[in-house]
């Protein structure tokens, strides 16, 4: 700070030096040798203006005055400012203009930045940018997993899509006259003006053909029901438990046709399934124990029969031969004049017998190679069944047994809903008593009502009375 000082007031005197100072001043010997001299011993400004005015002479004319600074005067002057080392110090014009003392209320940019810094340090945030997929493929491992799984799957799709139509459109123009010489109409669609006859196309595995116009039956429904090759999930589902494409065909009969009995003849897994689903099997029908030796079935076959005579009249030879032939595509025969479908859950609320139906349903494997040639005769055998439902009848003691076996099941089922049914009588009658309650109540007629009340009373008193139990007593 007192070097600052110093130099302001080296600059200062040197000035004032030129212009104020009289001849006899410069002219003393005192001070020839240095024209600064004079100011070696002054220590404040003070002490200089005293100086100054003691020193004041007369005035000096114009020819006397001091000449101006010339160019060896300031490279003189300059020299001196550079070599007083004692007496100041140069400072940069940057920290000149930081002197707080000399520059009041001034900022410098440093310290603004600074103080903003230590106010508020600003959060940057660097974006995590991703190097290009190209340059490392193994990142996208998942993303190339599902997209191949897709790929796989709609291939598989269409492929399978289109092999299960193909199956479908072979069987059906392999048995196409067959069923145009049986039925009337062959490919019905439920349309007033049939414009495509032939299959229906339910799903992607299911293929529908329904057939009319024939004796001893209302309409035959044939269902295609293939392997769903077009879900790979089923594919895969496939390979721990084998499946195959089936064929199931139904058939109503005519009411009156065939006589009354049940009769079921299928492999055994699917004997035991069907046995606890339907209702008509469970209830009227038994497992024939060693079928292949009473009826000469073929092995891994088993029977359900409620009248032996309709059973051995059903299997006859032509039907063991062909069973025997074609065991390989035969799943399930089933003959019923009181089919209900699958058995239903008990209900207290129902108080009358599910309606029965007789039917003819058969179901067949179709062949794995695609040659539906091998299964035309399972048809002819159904068609051959239908005439024999048709022209069959039983003796005089099997039907007796079938109408036993009807009027037990009817009377299980009356118990069974016994409670039901007194509950449903006792609700009906009370709403009869209620409808003439307000009936009699209604009229003008207070004798009539009174005679009412007498009689409900009475019914009241009877109803509330001990039972008493009368004997007959012979007398002696």
């Amino acid at each position: 700070m007192m070097h600052e000082k110093s130099v302001k007031l080296i600059v200062l005197c040197l000035m004032l030096t030129q212009w104020c100072l009289s001849p006899a001043v410069t002219a003393d010997s005192s001070f020839e040798d240095n024209d600064f001299a004079e100011f070696e011993d002054f220590d404040s400004d003070d002490d200089f203006v005293e100086i100054q005015q003691s020193n004041v002479g007369p005035q000096l004319s114009p020819a006397e005055e001091i000449p101006t600074l010339t160019e060896k005067g300031l490279k003189r002057d300059h020299s001196i400012l550079e070599d007083d080392d004692d007496d100041g110090i140069v400072e940069d014009e940057d920290e000149f203009f930081k002197d707080e003392e000399e520059f009041e209320g001034f900022d410098s940019p440093d310290k603004e930045d600074d103080d903003l810094d230590q106010k508020t340090e600003p959060k940057l945030t660097v974006a995590k940018i991703p190097m290009h997929f190209r340059t490392h493929w193994d990142s996208y491992w998942m993303e190339m997993l599902m997209l191949a799984g897709l790929m796989v799957y709609f291939i598989n799709f269409f492929a399978g899509k289109a092999k299960n139509a193909n199956l479908a459109n072979r069987w059906f123009n392999t048995h196409r006259a067959l069923l145009d010489d049986n039925f009337v109409l062959v490919g019905d669609d439920g349309k007033m003006d049939n414009e495509k006859n032939g299959l229906i196309k339910e799903s992607e595995s299911l293929y529908t053909l329904w057939c009319s116009g024939r004796t001893c039956c209302e309409g035959m429904l044939v269902e295609l029901k293939m392997i769903k090759r077009q879900d790979v999930v089923s594919l895969m589902a496939g390979l721990m438990r084998p499946q195959q494409d089936q064929i199931h065909i139904k058939i109503d009969l005519t009411r009156g046709v065939m006589d009354t009995f049940v009769f079921f003849v299928g492999t055994k897994r699917t004997v035991t399934k069907v046995f606890k689903e339907y209702s008509d099997l469970s209830k009227y029908c038994t497992q024939v124990s060693k079928p292949e030796i009473r009826y000469n079935v073929p092995n891994g076959l088993s029977v359900l029969s409620e009248i032996p005579e309709a059973t051995s009249a059903i299997l006859e030879n032509r039907v063991i031969i062909t069973l025997t032939k074609y065991q390989q595509y035969i799943d399930y025969l089933h003959i019923s004049d009181q089919f209900s479908g699958p058995v239903q859950q008990e209900d207290a609320n129902t108080l009358k017998q599910p309606d029965t139906k007789p039917i003819l349903w058969a179901g067949f494997n179709l062949p794995r190679e695609g040659n539906m040639e091998a299964v035309k005769p399972l048809l002819v055998l159904i068609f051959y069944l239908m005439e024999r439902l048709k022209t069959y009848r039983m003796s005089k003691e099997g039907k007796q047994k079938a109408e036993r076996n009807r009027l037990r099941v009817e009377e299980e089922f009356l118990k069974s809903t016994h409670a039901a049914r007194a509950e449903a009588a006792a609700q009906r009658r009370e709403e009869k008593r209620k409808q003439e309650k307000e009936r009699v109540m209604a009229e003008d007629d207070p004798e009539k009502q009174r005679r009412w009340e007498m009689k409900e009373q009475k019914r009241q008193a009877k109803k509330k009375a001990p039972k008493m139990k009368r004997l007959a007593v012979k007398s002696l």
